[in-house]
C-alpha cells in the first residue's frame, strides 16, 4: 500500500501543465527566458480538502471555490530563470494552517519569464485585467468584497493594486511584499500600488536601495532593519545570486514567519529608523488598548485604528534576526551615570540564565551621551528571549583603538523587557565599567515605586 501511494505521488510531480489530475507551477527554462515567453495566466486553487494537490480554475469554472469563505490570491513577481518560487508552497501550506480559506496562486510565469525585466513589467496590467475578470465572477456567485485579499510580491504587489484599482478599493485588503521599485520609483498612484487601493493595504519593504520601493505605499508599511541590508544576506558580490535576491526575498519570508506559532514579530510606528533605535517609538506613540502592530497575516489588526488618522497611514520599523524565525526580543537599558565629564561611547550587554543560555546585544549604531546624573535609555535586541536572567554583564567603549582608555562610572543599571512588561525590573547600582572590559555581575529586583 506505501508503495502504490508513493508511486502515485510520483506521477503527480511528473504531471504536465495541462493534465488536470495534479497541476502544478509553470516551470520553464533559462532558454525560455532568454528568448522570452508569451503571457498565460494559470490560476491554481488549494483548500483545507485539496491542500497539495491543486485545481486549475478560471472566469468560467470556479471548481470547488467557496465563495463564502475568505479566498487569497499569490501574486508573484519577475522570474528571470523560469523556475517555480521557492517559497510558493510553504506561503500556501502556512495560509491554509492558519485559516480556512481559497489559496488562489496566479501562476503568470509564462510572461514573467524573461531576462529582461521591462518585458515583464508590461505585462503586468494584462495580469491584472484577467484577475478583475474571475473576480467578477466570484462576485456574481456571491462573494464579498470584504473577503478578498490578494499578496503580491515584487510586481505581483503592483498587480495587486491594479486589481483594486479596477474595483475602486473595494477589495478586503492587499499586502505588498517588497513592491518592485525600477520603473515604479516615482510613478503616480494610479501606476503602482497605493493606499487606496483597498481596504486595508501593509507593504514590507526589505530592499529599498535595489530592487524594492523605497516610500510608502500602504496604510501601514513595516520596514525591517530600516529596510535596507537584511541580517544574514550576503554583503558582497562574492554571495553569488543570493546577493540579489535575499534581501529581496526576506519579505517574504518574514511574512511566513507571521503564520508560525512561535514567532510574532512586533513593529513600532515611528517617522524614522533612527528614531526607532534610539528607543523615541517602543509604545507605539499612542495611549491604546490595542498592542502593537504585527508584521505579516495579523498586520490588518490595526485597520480600524489606522482608520481613525489622517492620513490613514503610518511606517513602522523593527529589527530581525539572522535566521527563522527572525525574531528579536527588545529590552530597555536604562543607565545613570555619575562620571563628572561627559562619556561618549558603545555599551554591549549580555544575558544569561541558569541553564546557561547566553544572549548578547551590541548597541553601537551611533554614540551614546552619558552625562552626570541623567538617565539614558537605550534599545537593546536581543536573539533569545530569557526568562529567568541570572547574570548580567556590561562593556563599554569609546571605539578609539589608540588614546586614553576610559571609565564608565554607573550610579544604578535597570534592565527591562518590553516583549514582557510584566516580568519584574532587574537592576544593579554603583558600577565602574573599565573600557573594553567585560564586568559581570548578578542582578537584583529593582525596588518598587511609592505610591
Amino acid at each position: 500500500m506505501l508503495k502504490l501511494y508513493f508511486f502515485i505521488s510520483l506521477l503527480c510531480l511528473v504531471k504536465s501543465d495541462t493534465d488536470e489530475t495534479c497541476p502544478s507551477f509553470t516551470r520553464l527554462s533559462f532558454h525560455s527566458a532568454v528568448v522570452g515567453t508569451g503571457l498565460n495566466v494559470k490560476l491554481m486553487l488549494y483548500t483545507r480538502r485539496n491542500q497539495t494537490c491543486a485545481q486549475v480554475i478560471n472566469s468560467t469554472f470556479l471548481g470547488n471555490l467557496n465563495v463564502t469563505k475568505k479566498t487569497t490570491f499569490i501574486i508573484h513577481g519577475f522570474r528571470p530563470t523560469g523556475s517555480p518560487p521557492v517559497w510558493m508552497e510553504d506561503l500556501v501550506q502556512g495560509l491554509l494552517y492558519v485559516e480556512d480559506m481559497n489559496v488562489v496562486v496566479v501562476d503568470w510565469n509564462r510572461g514573467a519569464t524573461t531576462v529582461i525585466y521591462n518585458h515583464a513589467s508590461s505585462k503586468t496590467r494584462k495580469v491584472a485585467t484577467i484577475l478583475k475578470e474571475f473576480i467578477a465572477k466570484m462576485l456574481v456567485q456571491g462573494a464579498s468584497f470584504d473577503d478578498i485579499y490578494m499578496i503580491g510580491v515584487s510586481l505581483g504587489a503592483h498587480i495587486a493594486g491594479f486589481v483594486g484599482k479596477m474595483y475602486k478599493g473595494q477589495l478586503g485588503r492587499i499586502t505588498g511584499l517588497d513592491p518592485a521599485g525600477p520603473l515604479y520609483n516615482g510613478r503616480p498612484p494610479e501606476d503602482r500600488l497605493d493606499p487606496g487601493d483597498a481596504q486595508f493595504v501593509d507593504v514590507i519593504h526589505s530592499d529599498i536601495d535595489a530592487l524594492g520601493y523605497k516610500e510608502p505605499l500602504g496604510n501601514i508599511d513595516f520596514y525591517p532593519n530600516g529596510g535596507l541590508d537584511q541580517p544574514g544576506c550576503p554583503k558582497t558580490i562574492l554571495g553569488g545570486m543570493r546577493y540579489f535576491k535575499c534581501d529581496h526575498q526576506r519579505s517574504v519570508y518574514l511574512y511566513l514567519s507571521s503564520l508560525r506559532e512561535n514567532c510574532s514579530i512586533t513593529a513600532y510606528p515611528c517617522d524614522s529608523y533612527r528614531d526607532y533605535r534610539n528607543g523615541k517609538c517602543v509604545n507605539c506613540g499612542i495611549a491604546q488598548k490595542e498592542s502593537c502592530p504585527l508584521l505579516g497575516y495579523y498586520a490588518d489588526n490595526w485597520k480600524e485604528y489606522l482608520k481613525q488618522k489622517d492620513p490613514p497611514m503610518t511606517k513602522a520599523f523593527f529589527d530581525t534576526a539572522e535566521k527563522e524565525p527572525y525574531c528579536i526580543y527588545h529590552y530597555f537599558v536604562d543607565i545613570i551615570a555619575w562620571n563628572k565629564n561627559v562619556r561618549r561611547g558603545s555599551i554591549t550587554i549580555k544575558l544569561k540564565d541558569k541553564a546557561g543560555n547566553i544572549t548578547e546585544s551590541k548597541i553601537n549604531h551611533e554614540p551614546a551621551v552619558f552625562q552626570k546624573y541623567h538617565q539614558v535609555s537605550l534599545l537593546a535586541r536581543f536573539n533569545q528571549d530569557l526568562d529567568k536572567v541570572a547574570t548580567v554583564s556590561l562593556v563599554f567603549s569609546t571605539g578609539s583603538v589608540i588614546g586614553p582608555k576610559y571609565k564608565l562610572r554607573i550610579l544604578r543599571m535597570k534592565l527591562r523587557s518590553l516583549a514582557h512588561p510584566e516580568r519584574p525590573e532587574l537592576c544593579r547600582y554603583d558600577l565602574v565599567l573599565m573600557e573594553n572590559i567585560e564586568t559581570v555581575f548578578q542582578p537584583i529586583l529593582c525596588p518598587e515605586l511609592l505610591m
